[in-house]
């Protein structure tokens, strides 16, 4: 049994600013809790329908009814497992390997699926400005499949942390030099631009480069998705390397 009081708290954290608030996060499915368990990620708290989950060490399961587990979730069909943990602190970025940086990058499931593709491609830290979409969102989260352990997201503010750095910074464009044709550093920043408007002409004035993927053909579509972009380039990036 779940205290109301515990079960406000929880519910609250489908929003921002309750997550800030309170430091904590909550994600739905046991892979994904057993990827951040497994990742050394602190749980405030475990909660199942499930009797016979087993305990995992010092972690303690809290047996829920599926009414109460309803009321906590952020599913429209919940499934048996949700647990909330503590936001871990992002670390300092290390810029021995290329850095992604995303600018603005407003839906859920992008963002989540770049988070995934960063593990994938080992990309160890993900810049984000601060307009960017909150990656322990429930929607990012599920996305992520649980890379988010992986990865390093680290907020800022994306113009001015660009502007002081000393590292390459190449920005994606429709019209940039094919990425298949450009000479590429081994190590960098990689800016990624917002669904709809790309890259902001403030970003674009610090990135050194201009890179784009051509489309093959007859132009039958305006651009590519931007999660379907980072997959590219960051295939391309490895590649070269």
């Amino acid at each position: 049994m779940v205290a109301k009081n515990q079960i406000k708290l929880i519910k609250s954290l489908h929003q921002k600013k309750y997550r800030n608030l309170h430091g904590l996060f909550l994600v739905e499915g046991i892979k994904t809790v057993n990827e951040l368990l497994n990742a050394g990620l602190e749980p405030f708290g475990l909660f199942t329908t499930e009797r016979s989950l087993p305990d995992r060490g010092k972690y303690r399961w809290v047996l829920v009814s599926e009414r109460e587990l309803g009321q906590m979730s952020a599913l429209k069909h919940p499934n048996n497992v949700l647990a909330v943990f503590h936001k871990p602190a992002a670390r300092a970025v290390d810029f021995s390997d290329w850095v992604l940086a995303l600018d603005t990058v407003s839906d859920p499931g992008n963002l989540g699926t770049i988070i995934r593709l960063c593990d994938w491609f080992s990309i160890r830290h993900l810049l984000c400005s601060r307009e960017t979409v909150d990656c322990f969102g429930p929607k990012v989260l599920q996305a992520t499949m649980g890379s988010i352990a992986r990865v390093n997201v680290v907020y800022t503010d994306l113009p001015e942390f660009l502007g002081t750095s000393e590292q390459p910074i190449l920005g994606t464009f429709m019209d940039g030099q094919s990425v298949y044709d450009a000479q590429l550093p081994d190590s960098g920043i990689l800016v990624m631009g917002n669904e709809a408007h790309g890259i902001s002409a403030e970003i674009g004035a610090l990135c050194e480069k201009s890179i784009g993927i051509p489309q093959f053909g007859q132009p039958t579509t305006e651009s590519l998705n931007v999660a379907t972009a980072t997959a590219i380039l960051l295939n391309e990036l490895r590649r070269k390397r």
